[in-house]
Parts: structure tokens; sequence; C-alpha cells
């Protein structure tokens, strides 16, 4: 019986347990000819394979007309309880969902490639998946999950990569920011971006070149008022307490991914609980001396070792980011996705998931990892050998699960501030914005046991 079930359950993508029950409870049954009645049922399945069939989203290079929709097609399946398969490097990370009418007009609506498949071809593809000579995987995508962007309110889509592609996508969110977080509102959600944020309460470190413009003095203002008002006495201190709140949601099981400085500056917060590094001209009065040797690298998720860069003048928060070393021409800026065993490394195959393994390079405040500066229990997931650099990596915090990706817009080289929003309709197949969605879809996985 438990064959059978088995059997069933890979040919037909019903749980073995769900087909276990049914024929547990029908196998004491006969028919009208007096045969017992689970294996009529057998039988029954079994001709199901002339009509059933499922939707293929190809995620290959030459087939997909738009790979960033296509996670938005994913997500919508799982938003209407459809059975959904990730294939791990099969063709690209393509998608198997199981088909319908209004799956099938969602995807011409959207512009994405699909292609309908027997069940014989399903069987045949699963079957290819699990050949131990592939590397690839099959992983089941269970619920979408909820998503939640730490944000200023008054930020527009295009200031944050992750926002202008979940828009894209057609994917929701819900924006949340301090208040939200400092009240416990991060339990609500499976998932957590960090908008460019500057956790050490230095502004950015804006200072030398925008001090005197208007935005800037606004923002500031803004950021002191808010700090004010929910009882704070400094907007460092309220950031940590916000850094702190984010951290307990990641250890606690949560999903979080941040881009650009959000990456450094969060570690960077945690690292100086209780010691002050800011200078006068961000919160009123002078850091303190000696500050560096009081850093505590074991509160920080990623990174250790690093030094603060104290001067208020200088566009960086410390020696982690690459940007000012590197030496790069545009032209031959790109960095590598690593190979991972898919059956035994699922976690990073499946935040790699790409058509190429060659992703452009694209600068911001925090572009690169210093690889001596991360540490020996986090994974690098993306380099550039060429400048000797990490530019996208991935840890375990507690329950939880963290993803740090270097630069500010993956198909804008050098943002800059005032800079033109990105069009993403001119770049539906870019291969760094698909790494963001990689993990926008992570969560929804079925866990696992860990084989290692």
């Amino acid at each position: 019986m438990k064959t059978i079930a088995k059997f069933l359950s890979k040919r037909f993508l019903f749980s073995a347990e769900s087909i276990s029950f049914h024929i547990h409870n029908f196998k004491g049954f006969t028919d009208s000819v007096g045969k017992p009645f689970f294996f009529s049922l057998f039988f029954f399945f079994i001709s199901l394979n002339t009509f059933s069939s499922n939707i293929l989203i190809p995620m290959d290079d030459n087939t997909q007309t738009d790979h960033l929709k296509a996670y938005g097609i994913t997500y919508y399946a799982l938003e209407q309880n459809l059975e959904v398969r990730w294939l791990l490097n099969y063709r690209g990370g393509s998608f198997l969902i199981s088909d319908t009418e209004e799956l099938q007009k969602e995807c011409m609506v959207r512009g994405v490639s699909f292609e309908v498949i027997s069940d014989a071809k399903t069987l045949e593809i699963l079957e290819e998946i699990e050949s131990p000579s592939r590397n690839m995987e099959n992983v089941v995508l269970e619920k979408a999950p909820k998503i939640a962007v730490y944000s200023p309110g008054d930020a527009q889509p295009w200031d944050d990569a992750v926002t202008m592609v979940l828009t894209y996508a057609e994917i929701p969110y819900e924006v949340i920011y301090d208040r939200e977080v400092l009240d416990d509102a991060l339990v609500l959600y499976d998932w957590l971006h960090l908008h460019h944020e500057d956790f050490t309460g230095q502004y950015g470190k804006f200072y030398r070149a925008f001090r005197t413009t208007p935005w800037y003095i606004n923002e500031k203002k803004e950021a002191e008022a808010l700090a004010e008002s929910l009882g704070y006495s400094k907007v460092s201190e309220q950031k940590l307490d916000v850094a702190l709140n984010i951290r307990d949601y990641v250890i606690g099981g949560g999903f979080m991914f941040a881009m650009c400085s959000a990456t450094d500056s969060f570690d960077i917060a945690l690292a100086a609980e209780g010691v002050d590094i800011a200078e006068p001209m961000f919160d009123g009065d002078p850091s303190e001396p000696a500050y560096q040797s009081k850093i505590d690298f074991n509160k920080t998720f990623a990174f250790t070792d690093f030094i603060l860069e104290r001067s208020p003048m200088v566009y960086e928060f410390s020696s982690i980011d690459m940007t000012e070393k590197r030496q790069i021409p545009q032209e031959s800026d790109y960095f590598t996705l690593m190979d991972f065993s898919a059956k035994w490394d699922v976690v990073p195959t499946m935040l790699t998931q790409n058509h190429t393994r060659l992703v452009k390079g694209f600068m911001g405040q925090t572009t690169a990892y210093n690889p001596k500066n991360i540490k020996a229990n986090v994974l690098i997931m993306g380099e550039s050998k060429l400048n000797g650099e990490a530019r996208y990596i991935h840890g375990v915090k507690g329950k939880g699960f963290f993803t740090f990706y270097g630069g500010h817009d993956p198909e804008d080289y050098q943002h800059r501030v005032g800079d033109p929003k990105t069009e993403l309709s001119l770049h539906p197949n870019s291969p760094g914005y698909r790494v963001i969605l990689n993990n926008v879809l992570f969560p929804a996985a079925k866990k696992k046991p860990q084989k290692t």
C-alpha cells in the first residue's frame, strides 16, 4: 500500500500521506463486482493520466520572455492554493504548477511564457530531477509568504530595488517602519526587507556632500522628531532598538533580506550596542574615546574584525565595504553566482537560481564586502574574483535566515541621488533582479531535514 501511495504521489503530485489515508479507509470495501475497492481506486488514479496536466514556467535564457513577472505568477499560484514546485537547476530554475484556466489567462495577461505539459511529461521531468547524477532538486512551495518592507513612509518605490521589483512582478507587500517594528509588528510577517537604511544614526553619512541641501536637513529633522515621539533622546538609540528587534525577529525564525547600506550599518549597530560612535553633528555630543576597542563582533550577523570610519566627512561606514577599493571598469564589472549541490545544499541553490551564472555588477554606498571581514560561518554565494570581493552572502541566525546583497540597483550601475527610476519593463530578464526574487520565494519552500 505504501508503494502505491508513493507512486501516486509522484505521478499526480498528491501527498503520499493523503493517498495512504484514503487507501487505508477504503481497503476493506469492495466494488460492485467484488474486487477490493482500493484496487479500483488505484486504477481510477491511473486513468487520470489521460486528463491531467500541469503548467511549466520555464526560466531558461531562451524561452522565458519575462523572468521577473514569472515570480509574480508563482506567487499568485501560491495565493490560489495551487500545487507549486520549484525545479532547482532545471531550465534555469523553472516552476511547475497545477494547471488551471485562470492561471493560463494570468500568464498571458502578464506576458509570462508557459508550457502546458501532460502528466506523463511531468513524471518524466521529476524522474530526471530525482536522478542522483543530475544536480537538480524538486522543492515544494507551500504558501505565499507575507512580505514587509522596512522603509520610510515617504520613500518612493523607485528609491529601492526591492520595492521596484515587487511592484513590477505584482507581488504584494506592506511597508512598515520604526514605530511598527518597536511595536512588535514583525511577528505578522514571513519575510522582511530592509530598505537602504542607516542603523547607526549617522544619516547615511551624507554629511559632507549634502548637509546644506533641503532634503538632508528635512530628513534629519523628521528622524529626530520620530525618535522624540517614540521616547528617545537620540536617533542612534532608537535605531539600535529597531536593529535589536529585527535581530530577535530573525533569531525567532524570520527571513531577512537587506541591500546596500542596510547590510553593514545593521551589523555595525549591533556590534556597537552601548557604545557612542556618532560625532556631534549627528547626535549632539562627541563619540566615545577609543570606541573601536569597545566593538563586540560576537553580536553581529555576518561581519567581524572591521574598522569603523570615524570621520564624518568620509562617505563610508567601515572597512567592510569595498567601494573605495574597487579598480574595475564598468564594462568588466561582473560577479559570479556560485554553484551548489542542489540535493545537499538546497537553500543556497534556491537563492542562486538564474538563467546565467554571470551577473552585471552595480554600485551603491555599500557595493561589496571584504572577504576578510566576513565570518567563517557565513556563505558567500556571489563573488567577483577580479576585485577579490563578495557580492552576495547568506547565513543562519538562530531559527532564521539572513541574506545580504551589495549595491543599490542591479540595472543602474552607479545610482546617484536624484537619478531617474529604473524602468523594469526594459529589463524583464534581469539576472541581478532575479537574485532578489529568489529571496522573496525562499520562505515559501517546504522545509526539509538537513542532510549535513
